[in-house]
């Protein structure tokens, strides 16, 4: 059995939902993080004090969350043109894919995470990638990560297992499988701790959160957080 994992967390939503699934099913558990140049770096603000809150408010998770790892991949960003990188309109390109897709981000991500998990002795990797709600990336496919946890692991030798716990989860599913792991505390620290928005907007306060509320991203979070409420409030 696979005991120890390294959770690729951003800040946000999806990868604060994957960092408490990680928590509640290995014996030891890191976190690895990217600088990339994006536009809404104030995500890798949150992530410190979401660690914080988790170590603090959640003592049976905080004795297995391990060291945190940053690492400088500016170079993506200087290498893209998108929405995510620069101070452009979010639209769509003649591909059919969003501006806010950064070409290479999940696949070099995941290979600098592979590296950083050989040295450190971590079986796992644990991503929020989702094909259900998620805006076309083709880099969040379920194909394209077990194709990437095949190649990982015949190039390192060494078997590398890709878990990505929200795949098939929609917003609303999300919300209510925090409130699972972590009871509401958890859905509180993820509302009003975490970053979503595209826009790189942490002082806009909404029920579902901080965020612009017209991004791509704070859409499918306020309504995957409306459904999750409609839910509470009328159980099937």
């Amino acid at each position: 059995m696979n005991k120890k994992a390294l959770v690729l967390f951003s800040g946000g939503q999806d990868s604060t939902t994957c960092l408490a699934w990680a928590l509640d099913r290995y014996e030891h558990v890191e976190t690895i993080g990217f600088n990339y140049g994006q536009r809404h770096v104030v995500e890798l603000e949150c992530r410190g004090l979401i660690l914080d809150r988790f170590r603090s408010d959640f003592p049976d998770w905080g004795g297995r969350l391990g060291q945190d790892h940053m690492l400088d991949l500016s170079v993506l960003g200087a290498i893209s043109d998108t929405a995510l990188t620069s101070e452009r309109a979010i639209a769509f390109n003649q591909n059919g894919l969003p501006n806010t897709f950064v070409p290479g981000r999940n696949l070099l991500f995941f290979n600098f995470a592979a590296a950083v998990a050989y040295r450190r002795g971590l079986e796992v990797l644990v991503g929020g990638m989702c094909e259900t709600d998620y805006s076309g990336y083709p880099d969040c496919r379920d194909n394209t990560l077990k194709a990437l946890q095949v190649s990982m692991s015949l190039g390192m030798d060494s078997p590398m297992v890709v878990e990505t716990p929200l795949m098939w989860l929609d917003k609303r599913a999300t919300w209510s499988l925090a409130e699972t792991l972590g009871g509401s505390e958890l859905v509180e620290l993820i509302r009003l701790d975490t970053h979503t928005c595209y826009q790189g907007n942490h002082t806009t306060q909404h029920s579902w959160g901080y965020g612009c509320g017209t991004c791509p991203a704070c859409e499918l979070r306020a309504k995957g957080y409306e459904q999750y409420l409609s839910t509470k409030d009328n159980p099937a």
